[in-house]
Order: C-alpha cells, then structure tokens, then sequence
C-alpha cells in the first residue's frame, strides 16, 4: 500500500503548527513539499525525516538545498 498524498493544512495539524510555518519552512529550510498544480503535497514519513534530521529547528539556519519559492494564494 502507498502512502497517500498529504496537503499543507494536514501537515501543518500533524506538527502542530500553522499553514504559515509550513509555507516559511518549504522556502527557506528545504522541508519536503512536492508541487502539484499549484498544490504542495507531502508524503508525512519525508516531512518526518526532516523533522527529526533536525529541518524545524529555531533559529535561522539556511536550507541545506535550494528549495522552490512557497506561493499562497491563487494564480
């Protein structure tokens, strides 16, 4: 069976956080989002990972990898 597809909102209840931390980490920490449409979806074990990998930390520490620019709102 294949991990279903997750949406910022679900993400963002699974952390306990807001959608707008979600939105700031996938910019400027390289958290793991994959873009669908103008949809960003995630696989929660990758957004896990990434947690434990140390990804939400405070602080502003620069994302490890370049990541896509976080857009809200519609196009």
């Amino acid at each position: 069976m294949t991990e279903p597809w997750s949406s910022v909102d679900e993400v963002a209840k699974h952390l306990g956080v807001a959608q707008d931390s979600i939105y700031r980490w996938i910019e400027a920490r390289g958290m793991p989002a994959h873009k669908i449409g103008r949809l960003w979806k995630f696989k929660l074990s990758e957004v896990d990972e990434w947690v434990r990998a140390g990804g939400a930390e405070g602080g502003d520490k620069p994302a490890s990898k370049k990541a896509p620019k976080a857009k809200r709102g519609r196009s």
